[in-house]
This record gives C-alpha cells, sequence and structure tokens, in this order.
C-alpha cells in the first residue's frame, strides 16, 4: 500500500507541475520573446519483488525550453540586417525627397534662371529682362543653399541618432550581462524565463548594432559585433561611446572602450541602426552634399568667367555674378607640425567632390577617404607651382611632420554658400567686347567668330586693334609682330586684353579691325554664351554638361533609395520566414496547450484517484486489525 500512495504521489506532483507548466505557457502566449516550455517526465526505476518488478512511479526529469539555437543564431543576424536597412532606406527616401521634389530641389529654379537668360539674349537692352535674370538667379542661389541646409540638418539629425542609440545599447549590453552572471550561477537549474530574458536583448541589441554570439561552457552567452569587437563577456559589458571626429570635432564617430582606451569603429565594423546611420552618412548623405556643392561650385565659376568674357550695358567689362566659398581644410588633431593648406579651385572641370586625406610623408600623396584609392597630385606647395589634386590648387605654409594628416572635402558644403553679387541689372555683360570688321579685300575665308575680353584692368585702355595675316601662319596686332598662328587657336592681346577666335583659314594679307563695343549697345554675343551655360560640357572633363550633372545627382540619389528599399523589403521577408520558423518550434500553441491541460487535468485526477484508493485500502486494513 505504500508502494502503491507513493506511485499516486508522484503522479499527483508531476501532473500538477506539468498543469502548471501549460497554465505557464497560456498566460505567456503573447509575451515577446518567450519560448514555450515543456516538462519531461520519467519513471522511477522499478523495485524487484518476488519474480518481477514493480514500478515505484514517476519524476519530473527536466523543464524544458523549446528553442532552437541555429534559429536562433539566424534570427539575430537578421534582426542586425534588418536595422540597418531601415535606417539606411527610411534616410534615404528624406534624401530623394529632397533632390527629386520640385518644391525642394534646384532643377526647378535652374531651369527658370536659364530661361531668363535667354530672354537677355531676345532682349539684351531690356531692364525688365536683365532684372528678371538676377531675380532668377536669386532664386536659384537660394534654392542651393536651401538644399545644402536640409541636408546638413540630416547631418547632425545621425549624430543625434548616434548618441541616442549608444545609450539604448550600452543598457543592454549591461543587462545581458548580468542575466549571463544570473544564468552561470544558476548552471544547469537556469530558469528558462531568465533565458528568454537574455535572448530577447540579444535580438534586440543585435537591432542596434548586429553582431554574433559565442557560448561559454558556464552557460554564458559573448556577443561580439559584425567585426569582432566584444560588446558583452560574459558578466562584463564593454561600453559604445561617440567620440569627435578627429578632422571634424563637431561631427560624431562611433567607439568602443576597450582597456587601452576608446577604438573608434568603422561603418563596416557594425551594422544594425548604427552601421546603417554611419553607411548613410559616409554612402549617400555625404556624396549627395559633395556631388551638389560641385555643380553649384563649377556652374558658379563658369558662369562668372563666362560673363567676365563680355562688356555690360554701360562698356565695362562683366564682373562677377556669383559668389561661392572654396574647398574646406581640417588638420588632424594629432598632426605634430604647424603646416597650414590654402585651397581654392584651380580647374572646375577636374573637380570630382570626393573628401581626399593628404598625408606628409616626406612628400605629399592623396587617397580618397571613402576608398582608400590613391589619387594623382602634382606640384611643390609653393604659390607658383600649387599642389594640384582632383582640380583643387594647394599652397602649402609653415613646416609638415612626418605623418601629418589634412582633410580636403574640395565641394561638401559649398552649394550652403552660393550667393548672387551683382545687383545693378545694367552691369549683366550680354554684349561680346568687341565689333569686329572683315575688310572687303581679304582672300581667305576668315571671319571672326568670338571675341572676349581676358583682363579687365587692361581692356579698360583698349582703344581699337588691326590684325593682320602675313601669311596663314603669322599676324601682326597694330603692326606688332610676327606671331604664330595655328589654325583653331585664339589670338590674344595681353595687353590690350582681349582675344578673338576666327572660323575659316586666312590668307597672306587679310585684315580684320576691332573696336570696343559701344555702351548701350543692343548686342547679345555674350548672352548667347551665357544662356547656353547649362547645355556647355563643363564637368569631367568636359564630358558632362551641368543639366546633365543635376540630372545625374537625382537619379543617384534616387538609385540609392531604390537599392536601399528593395533591401529593406527582401530582409523583412527573410526576417518574417526566420519568425514563423521560430514559432514553429518555440511559439505557444494555445489548442495544442488546452488539450494538454485537459490531457493533464485527467492525468491528475486519476493520480487523485489512485492516492484515494491506496487510503482507501489502508483504512479497510486498520479496521480489520482493530476486531
Amino acid at each position: 500500500m505504500s508502494g502503491i500512495l507513493s506511485t499516486g504521489s508522484s503522479a499527483l506532483l508531476a501532473f500538477q507541475r506539468a498543469l502548471g507548466t501549460v497554465g505557464h505557457n497560456v498566460a505567456n502566449a503573447a509575451t515577446p520573446g518567450y519560448s514555450r516550455q515543456r516538462v519531461d517526465l520519467a519513471a522511477r526505476p522499478g523495485q524487484s519483488v518476488g519474480p518481477g518488478y514493480v514500478g515505484q512511479g514517476v519524476d519530473v526529469s527536466a523543464l524544458q525550453r523549446l528553442a532552437d539555437g541555429l534559429v536562433f543564431a539566424r534570427q539575430v543576424d537578421s534582426s542586425g540586417e534588418l536595422g540597418r536597412l531601415s535606417q539606411l532606406s527610411t534616410l534615404s527616401d528624406r534624401i530623394d525627397a529632397l533632390v527629386s521634389d520640385g518644391a525642394t530641389g534646384v532643377s526647378g529654379p535652374w531651369a527658370a534662371f536659364f530661361t531668363a537668360a535667354d530672354a537677355v539674349t531676345a532682349s539684351p537692352t531690356s531692364n525688365v529682362a536683365r532684372t528678371q535674370m538676377l531675380s532668377a538667379g536669386q532664386t536659384l542661389a537660394a534654392r542651393f543653399r536651401s538644399l545644402d541646409s536640409q541636408l546638413n540638418t540630416l547631418e547632425n539629425e545621425v549624430d543625434t541618432r548616434l548618441q541616442g542609440k549608444v545609450g539604448d545599447a550600452n543598457q543592454l549590453a549591461t543587462e545581458i550581462a548580468r542575466l549571463n552572471g544570473d544564468i552561470a550561477t544558476a548552471g544547469s537549474n537556469a530558469s528558462p524565463d531568465l533565458l528568454d530574458a537574455r535572448a530577447m536583448r540579444i535580438d534586440q541589441l543585435a537591432s542596434l548594432v548586429g553582431g554574433t554570439t559565442v557560448a561559454q561552457d558556464d552557460g554564458a552567452l559573448n556577443v561580439f559585433t559584425a567585426g569582432g569587437q566584444a560588446l558583452v563577456l560574459g558578466n562584463r559589458a564593454m561600453q559604445l561611446s561617440t567620440v569627435a571626429d578627429p578632422y571634424q570635432p563637431d561631427r560624431m564617430q562611433l567607439a568602443l572602450e576597450g582597456s587601452g582606451g576608446k577604438v573608434q569603429l568603422s561603418a563596416s565594423a557594425v551594422t544594425g541602426e548604427l552601421g546603417g546611420l554611419l553607411e548613410f552618412r559616409g554612402r549617400v548623405l555625404d556624396p549627395a552634399r559633395a556631388e551638389l556643392g560641385r555643380m553649384a561650385t563649377t556652374f558658379a565659376q563658369s558662369f562668372n568667367a563666362a560673363h567676365g568674357a563680355g562688356v555690360d550695358y554701360n562698356g565695362a567689362p562683366g564682373g562677377d555674378v556669383f559668389a561661392i566659398g572654396g574647398p574646406s581644410l581640417a588638420a588632424h588633431a594629432a598632426n605634430a607640425g604647424n603646416a597650414t593648406l590654402t585651397a581654392s579651385v584651380g580647374d572646375p572641370s577636374a573637380l570630382k567632390g570626393n573628401d581626399l586625406v593628404l598625408r606628409f610623408d616626406g612628400s605629399w600623396t592623396a587617397t580618397r577617404t571613402d576608398t582608400g584609392a590613391a589619387v594623382p597630385i602634382t606640384g611643390s606647395g609653393t604659390a607658383a607651382d600649387p599642389l594640384r589634386v582632383d582640380g583643387v590648387d594647394l599652397v602649402v605654409g609653415g613646416a609638415p611632420g612626418v605623418g601629418d594628416r589634412f582633410n580636403l572635402s574640395p565641394t561638401r558644403g559649398s552649394a550652403g554658400t552660393l550667393q548672387v553679387v551683382l545687383a545693378d541689372p545694367a552691369k549683366i555683360a550680354a554684349a561680346g567686347p568687341l565689333q569686329s570688321n572683315t575688310d572687303p579685300a581679304n582672300l581667305g575665308t576668315a571671319t571672326i567668330a568670338a571675341t572676349q575680353v581676358t583682363s579687365a584692368a587692361a581692356f579698360g585702355s583698349f582703344a581699337g586693334a588691326t590684325i593682320e595675316f602675313i601669311d596663314d601662319t603669322q599676324y601682326t596686332v597694330n603692326g606688332a609682330g610676327p606671331y604664330a598662328y595655328t589654325a583653331g587657336s585664339a589670338i590674344a592681346d595681353a595687353a590690350g586684353g582681349w582675344s578673338v577666335a576666327l572660323s575659316g583659314q586666312p590668307a597672306a594679307g587679310d585684315r580684320f579691325t576691332l573696336a570696343r563695343t559701344p555702351a548701350h549697345s543692343g548686342d547679345n554675343a555674350n548672352a548667347r554664351a551665357l544662356g547656353a551655360m547649362d547645355q556647355k560640357r563643363l564637368l569631367d572633363g568636359g564630358a558632362l554638361s551641368l543639366t546633365d550633372g543635376l540630372a545625374g545627382l537625382t537619379a543617384r540619389v534616387g538609385t540609392d533609395a531604390r537599392h536601399a528599399e528593395l533591401g529593406l523589403e527582401a530582409q523583412t521577408a527573410i526576417h518574417g520566414q526566420i519568425a514563423a520558423e521560430r514559432e514553429s518550434v518555440s511559439g505557444v500553441n494555445l489548442d495544442e496547450e488546452a488539450a494538454d491541460m485537459l490531457r493533464f487535468q485527467q492525468a491528475y485526477q486519476a493520480a487523485a484517484q489512485v492516492i484515494s484508493t491506496a487510503d482507501n485500502m489502508f483504512q479497510t486494513l486498520l479496521s480489520a486489525v482493530r476486531r
């Protein structure tokens, strides 16, 4: 009877535990990160009685947490990618909207400005047309500044988000380390709920910084970034932080605090939301802002040069219409020398826009900051022979130390400085500077095709000139010379501050006379050149027009946004599949739990009946003994 009572008691306790586990599963069916639990039962060893064995009941051998380690590893990896792509896609879409929208982009004011320039070509003496051109120029410059300001705001937002998410990541790492300690202390008796809590926090940490996990023998899980840096080691959490960029103190970079100090982390060292922010800034935002600045710089400098080649309504050489800031330079905080670099745009058509690192190791070298690729650099760094790299001239002052570095941003941020500096409509240089006359007795086919001012100061005293060809390869200017002539080359007079271009072939004795364009002229030769600037190939060494360059910027930003969006859609689908796979193993099925509850309830009642039967038998025996 004692065996029957013991067997019934063990069954009662086992099924009570099973019912409690089912209830726990039902209660946590909607709890995020919860893994279904199951009671494993094992028969007690039987007792030898006579020729056979008699069973002694049941024991709860284990409380099992139903989870798949491989699925968990895939979930952690997927969470990191999903976090990265969500940030990259969201912020890239915002840039795409800014650049492509008619209310914020440059294309509308750009077209309006050149339409106004064409109106000056049609009516070069019209003050209304000239005023409208200046107004359109101011609108265009304001739009460049506004768009650059919006992009700069996005950059500041990235810094703010980095700081906020670093705090979240550190909190999660600290909680994981604490849970690791509790689980290691409990050993094999660690609560499944503790394991769930740790797994959920690891998944949340992965969505912020990405990472992988490595199990220790004591049950703790070490967490590492995608680049292999430790975030959690056992019960010890490493702290992420933001540090000032050594070149740009107002820009935040990600760092990990180790025993040797803070170690800066590159965008490739982390994934998750933090990695997405760094990738967005380096791969989408900075190139877009640099390309916008390249458009603004090339446009302003080229337009000013073309405008200066003509004369205004008063007959004076044209001045600058636009002003724009030059390249920016920043010395590395650890530089040992006292060198300074002064940068200016030497060749707008050669501008690339990519940020460069200039390094002195006995001689100057240049590399791209994004790819590390070497960039050709020429010159000695003097004012007479400046360093030239990607269209930027650099004059070195002071003494550089070996290993000194400078960050060069040729155009990033330049669009934010574009201004219209011409206020008087009469000073728009719509006319060509010279009026030419071809001698009727000329035998050749040459004619004056174009004229321009090469020096406003020298042109101020110009009173006329006569060009006479000795033969088809030599000419004189006002009797001075002879000078060599090559077909297709310009005829220039530095003393008079002018140059002309011929079309056709001159012959011996051909004469051309030049005179200043008088004030209040209706000539529109220079206005035609200004109105065609948007289609002139001024970018990439003469391979691309400004209008095509702006279209390329819009297309590039749109492509980046679309690629990020497609990547996010794909990763969302993958993450959903992994979540479904986890649910198939670890999720709570209420129908299954209800069936288990009925089964265990009936087993519990049966065990109680066994105990009741054993009690009745014992009471019967006692009654018989009393007699």
